[in-house]
C-alpha cells in the first residue's frame, strides 16, 4: 500500500497517522506537500489529517480545500481512489464537495478534548472490514467544529444508501444525546462516499494503535485498509 499524507500549513496530527500506517503496513507514507499539483504515482491512499490548516481562518478546512494538491486529489477520488480525512481532514472533505455536509460550531460552543465511543455501522468497507457491525470502540475527539450537519434530505438519503460509517454512542452501544458530545445530526461521527471509497470522521483512530500507549481500539480501521489495499 503506498499512501501519501497531505501536509497544510497548521497541520499537527501527520506524525501520529504515519506512525498508524506504518505499523500496519511496515513502510513510511510519503508526505505531500499542499502546494504539489501531482500525486506521486502508484498512490492508493490519500489521508488529510488532523490540525487546524491555516488556522481556521474562513471556516474550518475551506482554505485547505482550495489548494492546488486538492485538485489532484478530486481527480483521484473520482477515479476510484481511497481518501481518508480524520478531524480537519473531514472538515476539508466536505468543504471540498467529496462528502456532503457540514461541520459546525460544538453545539456547547467549547473545543472538546476527551475520549468518544464510536459504533461501527457496516463493516464492508476498506475501513471498517477488520470491525464486527455494531462492535464499540474507544477513540479521541479534539476540535470546536466538529458537529455534523446537513438537511434532512440529505440524512435521509445517507441512511437510506447505508453511507453512515460511524456514530457517537455510549459504551453500551446507545446513540444517546449525552454520547454526541458535539450535536452532530443523528449523532453521526463518519460518513462515506456511494462508491465507500471515501471516508471522512472527526474523531482519531490514529491515537489507539499501540498498546504502550493509548491501547489499540483504532487499529482494525487502519488493518482493515491495509488489507483491502493489498488485495485491490
Amino acid at each position: 500500500m503506498q499512501a501519501g499524507i497531505v501536509l497544510f500549513p497548521g497541520t499537527n496530527r501527520e506524525r501520529d497517522m504515519a506512525l498508524a500506517l506504518q505499523r500496519v503496513t511496515g513502510r513510511k507514507p510519503a508526505m505531500l506537500w499542499h502546494r504539489d499539483t501531482d500525486l506521486p504515482a502508484g498512490t492508493d491512499l490519500v489521508i488529510l489529517p488532523g490540525g487546524f490548516s491555516y488556522g481556521d481562518y474562513l471556516r474550518c478546512g475551506a482554505m485547505a480545500a482550495q489548494s492546488p494538491i486538492m485538485r489532484a486529489i478530486r481527480d483521484f477520488a473520482a477515479g476510484g481512489g481511497h481518501v481518508l480525512g480524520v478531524c480537519n481532514g473531514f472538515q476539508m472533505l466536505v468543504e471540498a464537495g467529496l462528502l456532503p455536509g457540514a461541520l459546525l460550531r460544538n453545539a456547547s460552543l467549547r473545543f472538546l478534548s476527551m475520549d468518544c465511543h464510536l459504533r461501527v455501522e457496516r463493516t464492508d468497507t476498506p475501513y471498517t472490514r477488520h470491525f464486527q457491525r455494531g462492535a464499540v470502540f474507544r477513540s479521541t475527539m479534539a476540535h470546536g467544529d466538529g458537529n455534523y450537519f446537513a438537511d434532512e434530505a440529505t440524512l435521509d438519503r445517507l441512511e437510506g444508501e447505508n453511507l453512515v460509517a460511524l456514530r457517537y454512542v455510549t459504551p453500551a452501544g446507545e446513540p444517546t444525546a449525552a454520547a454526541n458530545r458535539n450535536g452532530s445530526a443523528r449523532n453521526i461521527a463518519g460518513v462515506l462516499s456511494p462508491n465507500l471509497r471515501v471516508m471522512g470522521l472527526m474523531p482519531h483512530p490514529e491515537n489507539q494503535v499501540d498498546p504502550l500507549i493509548d491501547g489499540t481500539d483504532g487499529l482494525p480501521l487502519f488493518e482493515s485498509l491495509a488489507e483491502a489495499l493489498a488485495a485491490a
